[in-house]
């Protein structure tokens, strides 16, 4: 997909910029333990599924972030990729054959990539880039990295159903930012949202990823047969949109 085509295509709202008291930087503590929390289940599946051709053709591991934001979750989530992509290597006697790691960090074009960039660990073991653009269109050259990391990220849809803004349709939120509690075309329109998003992510990635890579995806999910009602999460959205409501109804 051309660039072109990708920025008229989704929408893009990027986390709090900056290192403010108010910064997703200074208030992502919660992503900061799911990706502490996957940490030995991410080793153990570099360890029995990357494929060790990989490690035996490459002199440079191409390591992709998806959604990065602007840290520091995304260094810690880098480091663990690359101790196990090491101990995986050091258990097939390749001490030395990966000489060098190229990591790329991906996320929407307004993210704030300076802040991203000025917080990169001064020790560091890899090569560092910014990718820009939705990780539900295409973003690198085909058979160029081998391995996609995503944490929590790929809940978030490329675009809000437009059947739900439309107030002749069945499947009308009434200016509600959550599915929770709403008729059943509302959650089918989220649903389909939903499978034509990821549709999309993994035609790219299949693309992108060289033969014999891996891809490592942390998506916050419920148990089968879970109600959509009684996630954790249904107060706090019912409680931000309402502020938000009252707020569009102050401005208009």
């Amino acid at each position: 997909m051309a660039p072109a085509e990708e920025s008229t295509k989704f929408e893009a709202y990027p986390m709090k910029s900056g290192d403010g008291p108010n910064s997703y930087a200074k208030n992502s503590t919660y992503q900061r333990e799911i990706v502490d929390s996957a940490k030995e289940l991410l080793q153990k599946e570099i360890a029995e599924k990357l494929d060790i051709e990989i490690l035996l053709s490459s002199n440079t591991f191409h390591i992709a972030d998806l959604g990065c934001s602007v840290g520091p979750n995304t260094f810690f989530a880098v480091q663990n990729i690359l101790k196990a992509v090491e101990l995986k290597s050091q258990s097939q006697g390749l001490n030395c054959q990966i000489s060098e790691f190229q990591v790329f960090f991906n996320d929407h074009t307004p993210n704030d990539f300076n802040m991203l960039f000025k917080s990169l660990p001064q020790n560091r073991r890899y090569y560092a880039a910014g990718v820009p653009g939705s990780f539900y269109g295409r973003l690198f050259p085909k058979a160029s990295i081998h391995l996609f990391h995503a944490s929590f990220c790929l809940h978030w849809l490329s675009r809000a159903p437009k059947e739900l803004a439309d107030k002749n349709s069945s499947a009308w939120n009434k200016g509600r930012i959550h599915y929770l509690n709403s008729r059943e075309e509302v959650v089918k329109a989220y649903e389909a949202q939903h499978g034509e998003d990821m549709e999309c992510f993994l035609h790219a990635r299949a693309q992108e990823i060289v033969c014999g890579g891996l891809m490592l995806l942390i998506v916050p999910g419920l148990l089968h047969g879970a109600s959509h009602s009684h996630t954790e999460a249904k107060g706090s959205h019912e409680v931000v949109g309402s502020c938000l409501m009252d707020m569009a109804r102050k401005v208009s």
